[in-house]
């Protein structure tokens, strides 16, 4: 086999699958459950075939293509495809419903709109053709379970050229979710997402030695972020369209897999696989667990490091808008693992604001903002730029955290996911943080509800662990108190539960969560 070497200086994906191809034609890329194994040489082929096949649709540069399709081989190929015909691509989440997949194709005017049939008890057809209905301009359909079309590769155009950065074209499309506003289009470009990727490489010190997995859904941002690591060191991975901990281990076992990961709730759900038997390791040949897009309590590391193997959590922090923000090192200490999500990744300028306007000291609160050549270009709706931007160029994140003298960030929170309690701030993830330790306790969630008498109060949400005894209010409280949490912050209501709402990596939505109890939910009962 010939030997993978790192590729820099690629401004476009396709030229970074080539110039991959060139170098590791012969070495497998992703590899399934089914055992079927492609080459990175055989994504370039198969690629442009594709390519071909979707030029007979009438697809060329400049169009646009959305896509909800489950991760997969095929779903790769057809997303690189796009890529060598400089098309514009859409993924979508495959969670997202008639409201959101709606928005997308009327926003963004797809021409080719591809789905992937019947999958996990959804017709997806069937959810394509309600989408549509009343839109005057109909895109094409395409059954990805029905074959991908193909052709002949000597009748494409000439591949996407390089531009510098500032005039690299939009060639993504990717929307966050909402419940009572218009999701949000967000437009990158393929050197946006080679810079996250790059990032993310670099801070988990990835190389050709490496076994990754994707069982995130590959219609994330983090889909073409992994991608790119992978093209850029030359490294497999195992692709699962969908996760469950007692399927997917021994597929990764049987591939040697040294990284795997999503976000906390993947972490979770690999202890508790490990705790059914403590003295097997699940993942012998574990190097690290990574991941981001939920906030992660400190004792996960240790946890995980300890009773699993390998480094532990090596977490980070990202967003749709700039995949890659910071990211925890398998170099960092284990205390900087634990406590922050990780310094800035390679080429992010990050910045704390205080709220009245001032930068931050080291080690001060404010919101988290970035510039660097990782942040989106910009919403589809150019309206949301101006409030998206300060005046320095520096994208708000919304998020609130500090810079700490070392370096690290450390995450505290949302600036929209503080309760205002009887006039007094309280911080959810602080309260979670605390709460994550109770031996009972395997996933929460705080938010704030409405109250007429303190404004909001404080309410945890959580699911308790395999054989757990039942948890009462006054137990957390009393735990709360020894803990040191201050009573202010002290939860005033507490809500049991094993099902979720969830975005696409998992993150819990706690607006849901707001919407339901606060309309009368489950009939828990508050605090005195």
């Amino acid at each position: 086999m010939t030997e993978p070497g790192t590729i820099t200086g690629c401004r476009t994906m396709w030229d970074l699958v080539v110039r991959r191809a060139e170098r590791s034609g012969d070495r497998p890329m992703l590899m399934d459950a089914e055992d079927r194994v492609l080459t990175f040489g055989g994504l370039a082929d198969r690629a442009a075939r594709v390519a071909a096949g979707l030029a007979g649709m009438g697809i060329g540069p400049g169009s646009t293509v959305s896509w909800q399709l489950p991760t997969s081989i095929d779903t790769v190929v057809l997303s690189v495809a796009l890529s060598r015909l400089g098309a514009v691509q859409n993924p979508i989440i495959h969670l997202y419903r008639e409201r959101e997949v709606r928005f997308a194709l009327r926003q963004t005017g797809s021409e080719l709109f591809a789905v992937p049939g019947e999958w996990r008890g959804t017709d997806y057809r069937a959810l394509a053709a309600r989408s549509l209905e009343g839109t005057d301009r109909q895109p094409a359909l395409l059954v990805a379970d029905e074959g991908l079309p193909e052709g002949d590769p000597a009748s494409l155009p000439d591949p996407p050229t390089a531009t510098p950065p500032e005039d690299a074209p939009i060639r993504w499309i990717y929307y966050t979710s909402g419940s009572t506003a218009d999701p949000k289009g967000v437009r990158h470009t393929d050197q946006t997402l080679i810079a996250g990727g790059w990032g993310l490489a670099r801070a988990l010190d990835m190389s050709a030695d490496d076994v990754g997995s994707i069982a995130f859904p590959f219609a994330h941002i983090a889909g073409p972020d992994y991608l790119v690591t992978m093209l850029t060191l030359g490294f497999p991975a195992v692709l699962v369209e969908s996760f469950s901990v007692p399927e997917v281990l021994p597929l990764f076992r049987r591939h040697g897999v040294t990284m795997v990961g999503g976000s906390t709730a993947f972490y979770v759900a690999y202890l508790a696989e490990q705790r059914k038997d403590p003295s097997t390791p699940i993942l012998p040949t574990l190097r690290l667990m990574s991941g981001g897009g939920a906030p992660k309590p400190p004792s996960l590391h240790a946890e995980v490091r300890d009773e699993i193997g390998g480094r532990g959590v090596v977490h980070g922090y990202g967003m749709t808008e700039v995949p890659m923000i910071a990211n925890g090192s398998p170099h960092d200490t284990d205390e900087q693992l634990a406590n922050t999500d990780g310094a800035p990744v390679e080429g992010a300028e990050v910045r704390i604001v205080t709220l009245d306007g001032r930068t931050a000291a080291p080690g001060e609160e404010g919101e988290i903002r970035v510039r660097g050549p990782m942040v989106f270009r910009g919403y589809t709706d150019r309206s949301l730029d101006t409030e998206a931007f300060d005046q320095a160029g520096f994208f708000r994140t919304g998020d609130l955290g500090r810079l700490r003298p070392d370096g690290h960030l450390v995450i505290t929170g949302r600036l929209k996911d503080v309760i205002v309690r009887k006039g007094e701030n309280v911080s959810a993830k602080e309260v979670e943080d605390v709460l994550y330790t109770h031996p009972s306790v395997a996933e929460v969630a705080v938010i704030g509800l409405p109250d007429p008498e303190r404004g909001e109060r404080v309410c945890a949400v959580v699911e308790l662990r395999d054989g757990a005894a039942t948890l009462t209010l006054a137990d957390l409280a009393a735990f709360c108190r020894e803990a040191g949490l201050m009573t202010q912050k002290i939860p005033e209501r507490l809500e049991l539960r094993h099902d979720w709402p969830r975005a696409g990596t998992g993150k819990i939505l706690k607006r849901a969560l707001q919407e339901e109890y606060g309309a009368g939910g489950r009939g828990g009962a508050p605090a005195p």
